[in-house]
């Protein structure tokens, strides 16, 4: 399966619309990607297969530092390959900003994506206690270049 990763755009909003909260976490809102796309220190990119979008993933840039906002496969698409797809195309992308470090946060219950990050040498640097909703602790996690 051929994924592309691409800059989101606009257009892409367009497609995501219809069936952004059926099809992907409800975390995120169109307004709030709208948003995001409006930020100059925010990059954010879909992955696409055969022109569908199947995921998208965001970043911030803070001085000379990157940190993931979000890391989003379709529902149906999951277990695909596609979120480390976006996790290595984000790392290479910081590279490319000659930052430091890589930083985001991980629901300390979501094991999959823990491993996924440790995989890809994130390190366990810290716990926001209560971050997410029902008061759930997030796990800091950085990546160093």
């Amino acid at each position: 399966m051929q994924i592309d990763i691409l800059p989101m755009s606009f257009s892409d909003l367009t497609s995501l619309k219809k069936n952004l909260y059926e099809d992907f976490d409800n975390f995120w809102t169109l307004s709030t990607l709208e948003s995001e796309l409006n930020n100059p220190n925010s990059f954010y990119f879909v992955a696409k297969v055969n022109d569908e979008i199947v995921g998208f993933a965001g970043i911030w840039k803070a001085i000379d530092t990157m940190h993931i906002m979000n890391i989003v496969s379709k529902i149906t698409k999951r277990n695909l390959g596609i979120g480390s797809k976006m996790l290595e195309y984000l790392i290479d992308f910081s590279k490319n900003q000659n930052v430091t470090s890589l930083t985001l946060e991980v629901k300390e219950s979501n094991e999959i994506a823990i491993h996924l990050y440790e995989k890809y040498k994130f390190k366990k640097i810290g716990t926001r206690k209560n971050y997410y909703a029902e008061n759930e602790n997030a796990i800091i996690m950085t990546y160093y270049f």
